[in-house]
């Protein structure tokens, strides 16, 4: 099976947030190619949500699971943690006051 690159999902995910007039922007750059992707789910009410791709060995399925929710500075500090150790990490800020993410959309998994 292909895999897409990071980079052209981000695009991708990108270009459909803005196809529902979600605002969404790139807050870390991770490798381009193989670069694993948070994203972070700003409610702009002071909390927030981090989603990572997560792969089930069993089946092959892949899904988006919650890494952190809560205040938005515990989020980040959650998120901050992770790129600690894992510099190829992209991170995207989804804003979104409904709490739409379209990550459950299918494609996107």
């Amino acid at each position: 099976m292909t895999r897409l690159t990071a980079e052209f999902w981000v695009h991708a995910y990108l270009a459909r947030l803005r196809l529902h007039e979600i605002p969404a922007f790139v807050v870390a750059h991770g490798d381009d190619t193989a670069g694993a992707v948070l994203v972070k789910l700003n409610t702009l009410d002071g909390n927030a949500t981090a989603f990572q791709r997560s792969f089930d060995l069993l089946s092959g399925a892949r899904k988006w699971i919650e890494l952190a929710k809560g205040p938005e500075a515990e989020v980040d500090e959650a998120i901050a943690r992770q790129r600690s150790f894992d510099p190829d990490l992209w991170v995207i800020e989804v804003e979104d006051r409904q709490g739409r993410h379209l990550l459950n959309e299918e494609g996107l998994d």
